[in-house]
């Protein structure tokens, strides 16, 4: 027999899980029963628990005084009426810890007078983690209705429309950081009021993903409620680590939410996107930022905000901030940390906070300047392409992936109408292997004006593309040469007439001669565009200004 963790009763150790469901009411072993049947034994010999057991059985507690502990008022014993159980009344316990008996001032010992006197201890854990956890993490929405700029979740928003009735798919949320896509999932599983699981590609393998799966699954079978995994930077898993959601989300085993800041285009295999729904995230206006500061720094103690933080700082914050709610707040909680310290002003508190370039050189920030680099160029801005090249360069950009972009602008997008620019560019690139950062970012900019005022001509690509456009034709990339113009390196080919009519040009006066080059089947075909530029005309050009 063991004593009851809750109860202190003797119960049979086979027993203690059912006597613990019942209330502490059924399987319980009667002491003086146990003691007639069983022989004298010593009590040497007797566990721990049973020795407790029967001394409190045989003598009631005393107090320090001599006398009895009071017993509880409505006259039950310690054992069967105190309110510290698994249940009472058969209603799960409080949380809060209580007191085990209920003495009335006169009753009790000084000692606990002053127990009665001082209230009982709070569970203050999660309070004070909550303290020390960043601003951001303190004002992360709690509803639905608090996430900021995004319509997904809105009153008429797609999300919430799947959660009101149940319908929660398998989702890849895509956006920029600080839009809100951990949150948005971590309410959706509250709200739909889902098992929740949270995963990070860096720390879990496909071993504990199939053991979440397998968990997942009992506790659809046992309980039929559902499970949501939550796999944050999913983009950052490997092939094989997707292959292993493919089944379980195609099974309704579990509902994956992922979220990633990459195109998933690119970065989710194609059969697990076709297995999810693919939810893009807007990017935070300013107006957004602003709302979400104010709200965080009216969550804050005032005693902690002071006169520096005002109207003018959070725009500044939330310009400064560039979309992202995270950063916005993490640099509000700079701020007003800095305002604390004597003699500080706004302009020094602006000179300590530091701005960090959105610009990841292996995803689409990547890609997305230097295509923004190019078209600028390709426009005729210097202005704009300076700017990127600034922005590609202060990042850490390769400088020769900027002078290689940029031989390819000389040909594709100025080409024949100044052929210079190939050369000027091929030079940036050789001064950029040579001489290498920071000095060859002049260099860069030397070339990236001059190709920007230069004038364009996209004859020469236009005409490779008709070319191009041309061998997809049936038949056409297959058609045989003529033999005219087929080499003749051995006897055989000359007899069999290899290159026997050909006129070699330099031997006629002007060089000129009637021979035909192209295979008879495109005789008179024409792939050389005679414009060097298109005949669109933009609209927006002739209206009047705004």
């Amino acid at each position: 027999m063991i004593a009851c963790p809750i109860c202190d009763k003797q119960v049979k150790e086979r027993d203690i899980n059912a006597h613990i469901d019942s209330g502490c009411q059924a399987l319980v072993v009667d002491q003086s029963e146990d003691a007639s049947k069983a022989s004298p034994v010593s009590s040497f010999f007797q566990p721990q628990a049973a020795k407790r057991a029967l001394s409190s059985t045989a003598t009631p507690k005393a107090a320090p005084g001599g006398r009895e502990l009071a017993r509880p008022r409505d006259g039950t014993s310690n054992g069967e009426g105190r309110q510290d159980g698994a249940h009472i009344n058969g209603k799960k316990r409080s949380i809060e810890p209580e007191n085990e008996v209920e003495l009335s001032p006169h009753e009790a010992t000084p000692a606990q007078s002053h127990a009665l006197a001082t209230p009982a201890p709070k569970r203050t854990k999660l309070n004070a983690l909550r303290k020390v956890a960043p601003l951001a993490e303190r004002m992360r929405p709690r509803t639905l209705d608090e996430v900021c700029g995004q319509g997904l979740v809105g009153s008429n928003g797609v999300i919430r429309g799947l959660i009101e009735q149940d319908r929660v798919p398998s989702m890849i949320l895509w956006g920029a950081p600080g839009t809100g896509k951990t949150t948005i999932a971590r309410l959706i599983a509250n709200t739909a009021g889902t098992r929740f699981v949270e995963i990070n590609s860096t720390s879990s393998g496909v071993g504990e993903c199939k053991k979440l799966f397998a968990e997942a699954r009992s506790e659809l079978q046992l309980t039929g409620r559902k499970t949501i995994i939550f796999c944050d930077e999913i983009h950052r898993f490997s092939k094989s680590q997707q292959d292993v959601f493919l089944g379980p989300v195609e099974a309704g085993e579990v509902t994956l939410i992922g979220a990633t800041t990459e195109n998933p285009s690119f970065k989710i295999v194609d059969s697990l996107l076709s297995r999810c729904r693919t939810f893009t995230l807007a990017k935070l206006t300013n107006e957004n930022i602003i709302t979400i500061l104010q709200r965080a720094l009216q969550a804050e103690d005032t005693s902690s905000q002071s006169t520096l933080v005002d109207d003018g700082m959070i725009r500044y914050l939330a310009a400064f901030a560039d979309g992202d709610a995270r950063t916005a707040l993490n640099l509000l909680e700079l701020a007003m940390d800095l305002a604390k310290g004597p003699g500080m002003t706004q302009d020094e508190i602006k000179k300590s906070l530091t701005q960090t370039l959105v610009y990841d050189r292996a995803g689409d920030q990547h890609y997305d300047t230097i295509s923004a680099f190019h078209k600028s160029i390709r426009g005729s801005d210097p202005d704009a392409s300076l700017y990127y090249l600034a922005r590609m360069l202060q990042s850490g950009e390769d400088p020769l992936y900027i002078a290689r972009r940029l031989i390819i602008v000389a040909s594709e997008d100025i080409g024949l109408a100044d052929n210079s620019m190939l050369g000027l560019a091929t030079a940036a690139y050789t001064a950029c292997e040579k001489i290498g950062m920071p000095e060859c970012r002049i260099n860069l900019s030397h070339a990236t004006v001059a190709m920007a005022l230069s004038p364009k001509s996209t004859r020469v690509y236009r005409s490779l593309g008709n070319a191009m456009k041309a061998l997809q034709e049936p038949g056409i990339a297959g058609l045989p040469v003529p033999v005219h113009l087929r080499n003749a390196p051995t006897k055989l080919m000359k007899e069999m007439g290899y290159g026997k009519e050909y006129k070699y040009n330099p031997d006629y006066v002007g060089g000129k001669i009637a021979q035909d080059y192209l295979p008879e089947r495109l005789l008179g075909r024409t792939f050389l565009d005679e414009r060097d530029l298109g005949e669109k005309v933009d609209m927006d050009l002739s209206a009047p200004e705004r």
